[in-house]
């Protein structure tokens, strides 16, 4: 039986997991050092992003990606128009491609994700609606999921909207949390190896049709 909060990690998953991050790290290192060397000319130090995500409902990790905004004093909450400014040109174009999160890779590794799975929250949104997150966290967070991929351009879309952190704090608690809770619930309850690989296959698509867009 699964522990409390790796309801979807079975032995085989994590097993899935670890093969294809070593092997993609170990496949796409010319690829990481490039960016890491780029984001470094045109953006500066630092060259990661850390930021404090929830696995479980008390259980905080550090997740891992490449910069792509201006740092700010004060940088807390989702992204939302009010900080869209801040991204770099260079990171408009990682954020574009997702290779922004490559380092993520790391994070597998370490077990604090999974390729697929509920995006982690915010310390503050978990904080905000425990019992929520209590349930939809009983899955390990992943890099990519079903409601990652059904609500991204809805996500992008309700935000890049707001002029204020408030307003993008009541947009996304509002309009955002319930539609992608309920999404992660359903992956949580139809959860098999074989979804994975479809919302995984899935996520590569859509990767490719966004980089065909931007040529």
């Amino acid at each position: 039986m699964a522990a409390r909060g790796d309801a979807s990690m079975t032995p085989a998953k994590r097993a899935l997991d670890l093969f294809f991050a070593a092997l993609l790290i170990c496949l796409l290192w010319p690829l990481i050092i490039g960016i890491a060397i780029a984001a470094w000319l045109s953006q500066g130090r630092p060259i990661l992003y850390v930021s404090e995500r929830m696995k479980t409902e008390s259980e905080a990790f550090q997740m891992w990606k490449f910069r792509t905004m201006r740092i700010a004093e004060d940088d807390s909450g989702v992204s939302g128009g009010d900080k869209d400014k801040r991204i770099t040109k260079f990171g408009a174009f990682l954020r574009a491609t997702r290779l922004d999160e490559l380092p993520q890779l790391w994070n597998i590794i370490r077990g604090d994700l999974s390729f697929v799975g509920p995006r982690p929250p915010l310390r503050q949104y978990v904080d905000r609606f425990p019992e929520l997150y209590a349930r939809v966290l009983r899955s390990r967070p992943g890099v990519t999921g079903l409601a990652s991929l059904r609500l991204h351009r809805f996500e992008e879309k309700v935000l890049s909207g707001c002029n204020s952190p408030e307003e993008t704090d009541a947009v996304y608690t509002r309009r955002c949390i319930p539609r992608k809770a309920k999404l992660d619930l359903l992956y949580q309850r139809n959860h098999t190896l074989c979804f994975d690989f479809l919302l995984a296959f899935e996520t590569i698509g859509t990767l490719f049709r966004r980089a065909k867009r931007r040529q």
